[in-house]
């Protein structure tokens, strides 16, 4: 496919980034061998863990990130760059390496989630994409994840997408599924992703019928006796007793989207039981969170419909992430390791190798390997006790396609659940409180010394 009929991402990136690359281009500094990270200074929200997410996506994303004729005539016509600039743009390709956590992986302050290689000009204009790609979808899976933790073996649907933008409700839905929930509402999600989906009816269906009763006998004529019914639409008591008498004591579910949960989720499967429909299984929707879920526990509910929360974040809609230059090459070729020193805003500056070390199968820290000298990189054989955690995702331009599409959701969400099993059981808890394994730093010089 040519550049002018891609499908370019080329633009989802901030002006500084191409004024930027127009100012090195004019000075010589374009081409100098960089080295950008992308990672926390912190986990925002008082999480004691964070997850990877979105990394799949992005991958495809810089695929199309090409200037097309399109976007270079609108760069022409606002002025953005010079001519220079623009016939750099025009053969842009990404031609260096990406490295960083598998998809699903959990992450704490400082790890190294993903880092970038190439010359300045075609590292530097990655920042935007990767960041709004990567903030985005690990604040979700991060929320998505302390839902699944709180609901145990209780499955969760995604239900969302009225309440986010319409590309970030597909990708909320997916960052979701990795991160423990079984199912979305969202159809582009299924059909983009293959996330199962699922859904029935809502209250308009049962306010389209002249009677509760009828709306419950066509929507069973359609779907079959399995279906599930919303019975809180007028009266529950008096919803769940003509969803019984319509549907027979094979009834699928009902759903439950109003009033205080725990009572009336007791209430209905007395209710239900009473009438003989001792399997079927209740799911209760209305603005949950990992805190409500929580204290559904020992209710009697079978699974759990998550909006709102889940695809703002649950009260922490971005992950934070920053994407910081940590080393380059300087005018003689020799690499120097560069850090930003602004208060609170600091970076460390080196390439980086990532490990989480564990005994006895848990984690107890991330080992940060840091070095200045880049032939001096931490190898695994080092740290026979630990787990590495970068895998190459780009190599010289080479794009590995094996984290893209819906078989890499699949294995991402595998990868989440065999990594969550490794964390201590402290960080399980939903309260605020500092990340529930230390990141420690080691100079990779020294360790191959010793």
């Amino acid at each position: 496919m040519s550049a002018s009929t891609l499908v370019s991402t080329a633009l989802h990136t901030d002006r500084y980034e191409l004024t930027m690359l127009g100012a090195a281009l004019r000075d010589g500094t374009a081409a100098r061998r960089c080295v950008f990270e992308l990672f926390g200074r912190r986990l925002p929200g008082g999480r004691r863990f964070g997850v990877v997410a979105g990394t799949g996506r992005l991958l495809t994303l810089l695929r199309e990130f090409r200037f097309g004729d399109d976007e270079l005539r609108y760069l022409k016509d606002q002025k953005v760059v010079d001519a220079a600039t623009l016939t750099y743009l025009e053969n842009y390709r990404f031609t260096g390496s990406i490295v960083g956590y598998r998809e699903g992986e959990v992450y704490f302050p400082g790890s190294p989630i993903m880092t970038v290689e190439g010359t300045f000009a075609e590292a530097v204009v990655l920042e935007t994409l990767a960041l709004s790609v990567l903030n985005h979808d690990s604040a979700i899976a991060t929320a998505a994840a302390r839902m699944s933790i709180a609901a145990g073996d209780r499955p969760l649907a995604e239900m969302g997408s009225r309440r986010a933008g319409e590309e970030s409700a597909v990708a909320a839905a997916r960052a979701a599924y990795i991160a423990g929930f079984a199912a979305t509402s969202n159809l582009e999600a299924g059909r983009r992703w293959g996330v199962p989906t699922m859904g029935t009816a809502a209250h308009a269906w049962t306010l389209l019928h002249d009677s509760e009763e009828d709306a419950f006998r066509s929507q069973i004529d359609a779907l079959g006796a399995g279906t599930t019914l919303l019975v809180d639409t007028y009266d529950i008591r008096q919803g769940v007793e003509t969803a019984v008498r319509v549907a027979g004591t094979s009834l699928g579910g009902v759903r439950i989207d109003s009033g205080d949960l725990p009572t009336v989720a007791a209430s209905v499967r007395a209710q239900l039981d009473d009438l003989g429909a001792t399997k079927t299984k209740i799911t209760v929707t209305s603005d949950l969170d990992e805190f409500a879920i929580a204290s559904l526990a020992a209710s009697p509910i079978d699974s759990y419909g998550v909006g709102t929360s889940l695809v703002t974040g649950s009260g922490t809609p971005t992950a934070g992430m920053v994407y910081k230059l940590v080393a380059r090459q300087d005018s003689t070729g020799a690499w120097v390791s560069v850090a930003k020193a602004s208060t609170d805003k600091g970076s460390k500056g080196g390439r980086k190798a990532a490990f989480r070390s564990l005994r006895d199968g848990t984690a107890t820290h991330e080992l940060v390997s840091v070095s200045d000298g880049f032939e001096q990189l931490s190898a695994a054989a080092q740290h026979p006790e630990a787990r590495a955690l970068q895998i190459p995702f780009v190599t010289s331009g080479d794009f590995d396609s094996s984290a893209e599409g819906s078989t890499g959701v699949e294995s991402a969400r595998s990868h989440h659940a065999f990594v969550r099993d490794e964390l201590p059981v402290r960080s399980l808890a939903l309260s605020r409180s500092d990340p529930a394994i230390p990141t420690v730093y080691v100079d990779a010089t020294e360790q191959r010394a010793t």
